[in-house]
């Protein structure tokens, strides 16, 4: 019962921060980066629906997001040159992220239907076979996708109209599909696919004795993966108004799997801390160094090496540790090595940085 409560407690904090954020950010680049990470948030657990809930490795999951992205584009294009008149502008700009929804729904569907039907590393080398495939046909017809410029679109189709013209609001349509993608995703884990999802990462042999197609599940996975990914896509389409070839790259896929693994993919939780620590990392982080890329890699290592549990399951083994009820003498002597190892992490991650910093000065004058 209290175990359930705090969960209650923590989703409705989550539910009140995303309905506060319009009214109490009010500067721009505080709206575009919350918008980014609720984008963020959404294919983040889009990608953990397949590694963490099913135990499938995708390396092209990026093509889903970027195929959402185009379509939302192409729509807005679309309507520019025949633009609607009065409040119908509104709702169809509000609702076009669901034509990307559609869209990378589609583009799973048909290109689940070849991976499917294997698990492990023959998945994941199909997956990261496919997604090459659409990054190179991507940038072999620029007339279609826009080649290196890409292809942009203004997302205020009637200014007299309430438009998504202000970041603010387009940060209250973000909070709102992040919301519904959030409990609905939730929900999922709740129900038999849920189940079965997890007995196909688990038990592929048993769950197909037991009269259930492990290919069918897994099919089914990566279209609703693939519309939350494309969902994402056609939201993040409105925010930056332009997409280039750029969305299906490997690198783009290669981002999900590493902030998802650090957040902890074993955690429904995880894959949204993964999904601030990829925005800060992106931009706060970027802005900071030019060493970040290197810094980067140095946390995904030592989470592998340490902490394969990501965030999320460290913060899972904390609060496990502080209701076992431990006897007063051992709690200080376990406090005070917790202290201690924090202690020796800080002084070797600061001498890290400091090394970094000073090779980068010295070298590229950085």
């Amino acid at each position: 019962m209290g175990e359930r409560r705090g969960h209650i407690v923590l989703w409705g904090l989550y539910g009140l921060a995303w309905c506060l954020a319009p009214w109490l950010l009010t500067a721009s680049y505080a709206q575009v980066l919350a918008s980014q990470i609720g984008i963020a948030i959404l294919s983040c657990l889009a990608y953990n629906l397949l590694l963490g809930q099913g135990g499938m490795l995708s390396f092209g999951h990026a093509i889903y997001g970027g195929a959402g992205a185009y379509a939302v584009i192409d729509a807005l294009q679309t309507l520019q040159a025949h633009p609607p008149t009065g409040a119908a502008a509104t709702w169809i700009v509000a609702a076009l992220p669901l034509w990307g929804a559609l869209a990378g729904a589609g583009l799973a569907a048909g290109l689940g239907a070849l991976c499917a039907r294997h698990s492990g590393t023959a998945f994941g080398m199909i997956t990261l076979g496919l997604g090459e495939l659409v990054a190179a046909v991507a940038q072999m017809a620029p007339q279609v996708f826009g080649g290196e410029a890409g292809r942009s679109a203004n997302r205020v189709l009637n200014a007299s109209a309430w438009h998504f013209g202000p970041s603010s609001h387009l940060l209250m349509l973000v909070a709102g599909y992040t919301l519904a993608g959030t409990a609905a995703l939730w929900a999922l884990t709740r129900t038999p696919f849920g189940l079965l999802l997890g007995a196909v990462r688990d038990e592929p042999e048993r769950l197909a004795f037991l009269g259930h197609s492990p290919a069918w599940v897994r099919w089914q996975a990566l279209v609703l993966s693939g519309a939350v990914s494309g969902l994402a896509g056609g939201l993040a389409a409105l925010l930056f108004e332009r997409v280039s070839p750029d969305v299906f790259s490997g690198a783009r896929s290669a981002a999900l799997l590493l902030f998802v693994f650090v957040g902890g993919s074993a955690h429904f939780v995880g894959p949204m801390w993964g999904a601030v620590w990829m925005v800060l990392s992106l931009t706060a982080l970027a802005s900071l160094t030019p060493a970040w890329p290197l810094y980067l890699g140095l946390v995904f290592l030592w989470m592998v090496w340490r902490a394969p549990q990501g965030w999320a399951g460290l913060l899972s083994d904390a609060h496990a540790a502080l209701r076992t009820g431990w006897v007063p003498g051992q709690r200080l002597r376990s406090m005070g090595r917790g202290l201690g190892q924090i202690g020796r992490g800080l002084a070797v991650a600061g001498a890290v940085v400091w090394a970094v910093e000073a090779l980068y000065r010295r070298q590229f004058g950085a």
